[in-house]
């Protein structure tokens, strides 16, 4: 019978380490997680309950999850591949999935609605706009492309590609609120090369924004002047969002080269703050007060918008985090960070500085007495190897002697 025992096979020390860290956190309590059945892939907050999340996960699962009960209280049924990507529009909820189709559901009852299908590989994330009065779904895909969908009807407008360069598969798509109009939007997506490209998309056409095109006045984007390419990272960007929390809507990107920046719009979108995160940052989000980056580190880092200085460092996962939203407080005082990880955890932290601080210090306390162990028993350990009597290590030299 074969083992199943990592530590039946060959690991490196690095491998080791890690593993042996994963397990000291696999059941901290920090950040009063929910535990999911599968990998969490992707989160939105719930547009119809301030105390519910919208849930992916790798085993196919999409549900409602309660704040309150941390159970399920819907699931939309449907898809058995991985669900990457989840988005919303009015009372539809689409899902992304590796099967190549978007499903969709009334977000109030659960039904299933229409099934999006023209991807010739895994959809990989998702935005909803409208367009035109109509409804409107973008969907970027490992095929390495961006499709576009009315929603109403099912029918596919428009398939997008870069003409003149290869573009890899798709990570994040967002719509620029700035530079949109009602009959035109500006999408900016990244994908798993350096490049971050926009894209003029109306109903009866699309294209990717070409060098020297500029925007309106209406629509206050001269950086569309700088073309449709922006090469402000090293290698893939997994995520792209526009600062809702500034004046000027920022664009900022989150990348495989360890970093997340603030692309300035009156700069051309060319790179205005860097935040050294330190490893692959997959997730992204931004209040007035921080900046807050996760990924493969497991930790949550938490930035000071202002002075670009880090902190808090969150080490409570013991996995990768794939994501990170925000659950705003109506009353703007004390708004939630919920993370996600392949560690099948969901977990929520307190954004005020005092939640933060006592988090920090709880997780900190909290590692003392295993860390104190730790070295207890290696002293100990220690003493046993090296308690031996004077006539104890005569006779040991003596026999080494002896041949």
């Amino acid at each position: 019978m074969e083992s199943s025992n990592q530590e039946n096979f060959f690991e490196t020390d690095v491998q080791q380490e890690k593993r042996k860290q994963r397990a000291l956190k696999q059941d901290n309590p920090f950040g009063n997680p929910i535990r999911l059945p599968s990998k969490v892939l992707a989160v939105l907050p719930d547009p119809t309950n301030p105390n519910a999340l919208l849930t992916a996960e790798s085993s196919g699962r999409v549900a409602r999850i309660s704040l309150t009960s941390r159970k399920p209280t819907t699931k939309f049924a449907g898809p058995a591949v991985p669900v990457t990507s989840l988005a919303t529009s009015g009372t539809t909820l689409f899902a992304g999935a590796w099967d190549k189709t978007i499903w969709s559901w009334d977000l109030r009852t659960g039904a299933p609605q229409r099934r999006y299908a023209g991807h010739a590989d895994f959809v990989k994330t998702l935005a909803a706009a409208r367009l035109g009065g109509r409804d409107v779904l973008l969907s970027g895909g490992a095929d390495k492309k961006i499709l576009v969908w009315d929603v109403a009807t099912g029918r596919r407008l428009h398939a997008l590609q870069d003409p003149a360069a290869a573009m890899m598969s798709l990570q994040s798509l967002a719509v620029d609120p700035v530079a949109s109009s009602d009959d035109e939007l500006v999408v900016v997506s990244a994908s798993s090369d350096p490049v971050v490209r926009r894209w003029r998309v109306r109903l009866d056409g699309a294209e990717m924004v070409a060098g020297g095109e500029v925007g309106g006045e209406a629509a206050g984007d001269a950086a569309l002047a700088t073309g449709g390419a922006i090469s402000e990272h090293e290698t893939s960007v997994y995520k792209v969002l526009f600062d809702l929390e500034s004046e000027e809507i920022d664009l900022w990107t989150a990348s495989a080269d360890g970093t997340a920046k603030c692309l300035a719009r009156g700069k051309g979108f060319t790179t205005e703050d860097t935040f050294e995160h330190g490893d692959f940052v997959k997730g992204l989000v931004l209040t007035e007060t921080w900046v807050v980056t996760g990924g493969f580190s497991q930790d949550i880092k938490v930035w000071d918008r202002t002075s670009g200085s880090l902190v808090y460092t969150i080490s409570a996962h013991f996995d990768e985090i794939t994501d990170l939203i925000v659950l705003r407080d109506p009353s703007g005082k004390k708004d939630t960070l919920v993370s996600i990880s392949i560690d099948r955890t969901i977990r929520t932290w307190s954004l005020d500085k005092q939640g933060l601080d006592e988090t920090v210090e709880e997780i900190r306390k909290a590692g003392e007495p295993v860390e104190e162990d730790e070295q207890q028993a290696k002293k100990d350990n220690d003493k046993k190897e090296g308690l031996m009597t004077a006539d104890e290590e005569a006779e040991l030299a003596a026999l080494m002697d002896s041949d």
